[in-house]
């Protein structure tokens, strides 16, 4: 019996003596570049630096090249879209949509490292939502005389492109055939955006500076800020602290609304200056643009989801709706000044 223990032990050994040269051998040729299999290819050095600089020089340095927050609150439209005698609000509007566009990343494919990325993507999307919004607002009521004219054909193409889902690219919505990227209809938007407001100036089209007009607007605004806090509120009480990686999602988002209310609310301080002038409604105008320039500027280097009264884990959620909220109050102050 004990000679045939020692039989098995003995063909045991001998076998895993064998594996080990084998993969020994095989490693071995790797490394050295030489061949007889996959691993022991002549090519395996290539795909291991392909693989190094794709893992830990692509991406990494790709994503952090990419993730900048295009948060300028003195953003100022350049020569081409401020237009003598336009808007204001328009030509900023069609300022941000081409920066944006130019560097565009919430559709950015998977092979490109801002697919990765969630917190400018996320702003970006929060920006466009509140250039949308204006825009439906200016072709519904201020493109318009009291509601009853046609909206310009210019500014009704630009709505219609600017409510285009800012995640599309060529593929990956389910489709076969290649459809518009997302950044080439805001670009187009922009063009048309730009023609209606070189129209304005020449008096060709309608853009109507009345009180009841602005009122639509901020009530617009007021009700897209409480959906807003909604989302932080919902978000806030999920909790997770520094491991909640979906607030940063929400956080910069709401960031990117405020952004795009605040240079739009300013420009259109200028646009309705004579009627804000005549309501004496300055101080309560200038006190909104600063709630809401205070949360556009907020940028935490980790957006942390904790209680409100933690010592180490701030809920930023919960900061940044703070001025939301107080933008939103002083909104509708404002709406009843003007109502008088």
């Amino acid at each position: 019996m004990s000679d045939f223990l020692s039989k098995v032990r003995a063909r045991i050994s001998s076998t895993v003596d064998s594996v080990r040269s084998r993969v020994s051998g095989a490693l071995s040729g790797a490394l050295s570049g030489g061949s007889g299999s996959i691993f022991g290819s002549r090519y395996m050095k290539w795909i291991m630096a392909a693989a190094f600089v794709l893992f830990v020089v692509y991406y990494p340095v790709g994503m952090v090249l990419n993730d900048h927050v295009e948060d300028d609150l003195t953003l100022a439209p350049p020569t081409r879209f401020d237009i003598p005698g336009g808007s204001k609000a328009v030509a900023i509007v069609a300022t941000v949509v081409a920066r944006d566009t130019n560097h565009w990343l919430p559709n950015a494919p998977f092979w490109h490292p801002a697919a990765a990325l969630d917190n400018a993507p996320n702003f970006q999307l929060g920006t466009l939502y509140a250039v949308s919004r204006f825009a439906i607002e200016l072709g519904d009521v201020l493109a318009r005389v009291r509601g009853t004219s046609a909206i310009d054909a210019n500014l009704n193409k630009a709505v219609g492109l600017l409510k285009y889902d800012g995640t599309t690219w060529y593929w990956g919505q389910g489709n076969f055939i290649p459809k518009p990227t997302a950044e080439s209809q805001y670009l187009e938007a922009v063009k048309f955006l730009e023609a209606y407001n070189r129209d304005v100036a020449a008096n060709l089209s309608t853009y109507d500076r009345r009180a009841d007009n602005l009122i639509a607007f901020l009530d617009r605004v007021t009700a897209d800020l409480g959906s807003a806090s909604a989302e932080l509120d919902i978000r806030a009480r999920a909790g997770g602290g520094y491991f909640d990686f979906q607030a940063d999602d929400v956080f910069f988002n709401t960031k990117g609304k405020l952004y795009g209310y605040y240079l739009i609310l300013n420009a259109l301080g200028e646009d309705f200056a004579a009627v804000i002038t005549d309501k004496q409604a300055g101080d309560v105008f200038a006190n909104m643009l600063t709630s809401l320039r205070t949360g556009a500027a907020m940028d935490p280097l980790v957006v942390v989801n904790g209680d409100p009264d933690s010592l180490t884990m701030p809920s930023h959620l919960r900061a940044i709706g703070f001025p939301l909220l107080r933008a939103r109050i002083q909104m509708r102050e404002l709406a009843d000044i003007l109502q008088k």
